[in-house]
Order: C-alpha cells, then sequence, then structure tokens
C-alpha cells in the first residue's frame, strides 16, 4: 500500500514487550519500565492478527523487536505462526544478544531469516556502563551462536555516541574483516527518557568515514543505511543517519508497539489503537496509519528532541 506520498509500505516493526534484561543508557530509565496490566498489552493471537492485516496490505518484511524480544516467553511461537502468515517473505529480529547463545538455533528453526544484533562498544567496562549492568561475554557469546545459527544475514547495529565509542569505530568495523557479517553505525537519536549525553555525543556518521578512508561505497539494497566496505572484508559497513541526513523521502515502514498502538512515524506522538479489533477493524486502522504518514518527521539535534511521546523501549527499536 502506498502512502500519502507515494511511498510503499511494505516494511512492519513489531514489537512484542516492552521490557528487557538491560538498562541502555539512550534506551531505558535506570529503574526500567512501570510494567503494565497483561490485559494492556497485545495478545499472541492479536500480533498474528495485525501481521495478517498488514501482509493483506503488501507489508512483505517483519521484525520482532522490544525491549528484549528474547526475554518474551512466547517468542517462538509468535515467530513460527508469524513467519507463516501469507505474504510474510522475510521474518528479522533485532536483540541485544545476551539470550542468543540458546536462543540462536530455535529462532532459526522457528522461521526467523536475518538477526541484528545491538553493539556499542568492544570493551567490557564501557559495555557495562552503557548497559547499566550488562556482560559483554553473553552478548559476543550470543554474536558467534547467530553466526553459527545459519541465519540468512547477522548485523551489528551500533549506536554512534561521541565520548564513549567514536574511538572504536575501527575496531568495530574491522568486525567484518573477521565475521561475515555486517556492521551498521546508527547516529545517537534524542529521545524522550533516553537520557541527557550532552551535545558532543551527537556526532554525525561522516565520523566512520574519516575512521575509514579506505573503505568504498557499495550498492544500496534498499534500506536506509548507506553502505561501505573495507578491502578484503567479508560484510559491509553501514551507516544511519537519523539526524544529520534524514531518509524520511524512502521510508516503508510501520510500527506496532506492544501495547497495541500503531505508530505512523517514529519521531510523531501520534498513534492508532488496534487492541480488540477484529481482521477486518485492524486493516482498516492499518490504512489510516498509513495514510497518516508525514511526509517528514520534525528536526532532531541535541536541542530538539523526538516528538515520539515515548521512550524507544516502549516503541521498538
Amino acid at each position: 500500500m502506498r502512502d500519502s506520498y507515494g511511498r510503499d509500505i511494505t516494511y512492519l516493526r513489531l514489537s512484542v514487550t516492552e521490557l528487557c534484561n538491560l538498562r541502555c543508557l539512550y534506551c531505558m530509565p535506570e529503574d526500567g519500565v512501570c510494567k503494565k496490566r497483561h490485559e494492556e498489552m497485545l495478545t499472541e493471537d492479536e500480533m498474528i492478527r495485525a501481521v495478517e492485516a498488514a501482509a493483506s496490505l503488501g507489508v512483505t518484511k517483519l521484525r520482532i523487536t522490544g525491549g528484549e524480544p528474547l526475554v518474551k516467553k512466547n517468542l517462538l511461537s509468535i515467530c513460527r505462526r508469524a513467519a507463516a502468515v501469507d505474504g510474510i517473505k522475510e521474518l528479522c529480529i533485532t536483540t541485544n544478544g545476551t539470550r542468543l547463545a540458546e536462543m540462536a538455533v530455535p529462532l532459526r528453526k522457528a522461521g526467523v531469516s536475518r538477526v541484528n544484533i545491538s553493539l556499542d562498544t568492544l570493551d567490557e567496562e564501557k559495555y557495562a556502563y552503557i548497559t547499566r549492568h550488562g556482560s559483554l561475554s553473553q552478548a559476543l557469546n550470543g554474536l558467534h551462536a547467530a553466526l553459527s545459527a545459519g541465519f540468512n544475514q547477522v548485523k551489528i547495529n551500533t549506536v554512534l555516541i561521541g565520548g564513549f565509542n567514536d574511538t572504536e569505530i575501527r575496531r568495530l568495523a574491522e568486525l567484518t574483516l573477521q565475521y561475515p557479517l555486517d556492521v551498521r553505525f546508527i547516529e545517537l537519536m534524542p529521545m524522550p527518557g533516553g537520557g541527557d549525553f550532552g551535545e558532543s555525543a551527537y556526532i554525525p556518521c561522516s565520523a566512520v568515514l574519516e575512521a575509514l578512508p579506505e573503505a568504498v561505497p557499495r550498492p544500496s539494497n534498499d534500506g536506509v543505511a548507506k553502505l561501505y566496505r573495507l578491502p578484503n572484508a567479508k560484510g559491509d559497513v553501514g551507516m544511519i543517519s537519523p539526524v544529520s541526513a534524514h531518509f524520511c523521502g524512502s521510508c516503508n515502514r510501520i510500527r506496532l508497539t506492544a501495547d497495541g498502538k500503531l505508530k505512523p512515524c517514529l519521531h510523531s506522538a501520534q498513534e492508532l489503537p488496534i487492541k480488540g479489533m477484529n481482521l477486518e477493524e485492524m486493516t482498516e486502522q492499518f490504512k489510516r496509519a498509513i495514510g497518516a504518514k508525514p511526509v517528514r518527521h520534525a528536526e532532531l539535534s541535541s536541542h530538539s528532541r523526538s516528538l515520539a511521546g515515548r521512550g524507544m523501549n516502549t516503541i521498538g527499536g
């Protein structure tokens, strides 16, 4: 289905939980989130019904997000059922990787084809700091498990933060020399509840090319990342620039939160509820949400926070 500006909406990001086993500084408050009542959240059947509604309108790619989706007890069932929905050609998941050591193979068997792992540093102390209590070794064990599980693609997502991990750009990018994976650097977004990092933290993705002058451009794969590759690398280095160079003109996605709200745009407070609806009602609500997508989001900078209306962990990373 096309939105009001002629963009084909083919990608649904479905958050299955607001909960997470980490407390990353840019994503969650230190004491976590206020756990909502069970009846406030989408049921598994409602999630699958929403995927069916989206697929009927032309959505072919589904990404499962959170919170941290791997803490969801019925995640494998959700994945199996979602992968079987007519029209869904690609099922992906984004995770912090800390539970992938035991979950990678079951996820692959459940129909997940691609996995993105959030990893902002390769330094143990810095990892514990940015996640507030996480273990880098757990995340790296999860990464190796994902590489061994037979996914079509494994990506690392790194939030680029000035004064924190900008000195690790080369070290992270060179993972593509060692392993068949992609590393994507994503500009820090000033989200509600995402902490106050200070102006110097918001550095553009051009810093990646400055650190990797030998990287050569690669053809786009229809995603939002600008792709480059190091000589003799096994995967690409990508740059996603929602702050310095928005990509709204090619946005092909719609988001559904774990509590049943469709968000036409990540950086808008507009939300359309679908909880409690039947398939026909959900389909109509998807049509309204797609029709409500704005031409672009408002300015984002260290001085202009996102108008999303809620934190990233309650939207879906």
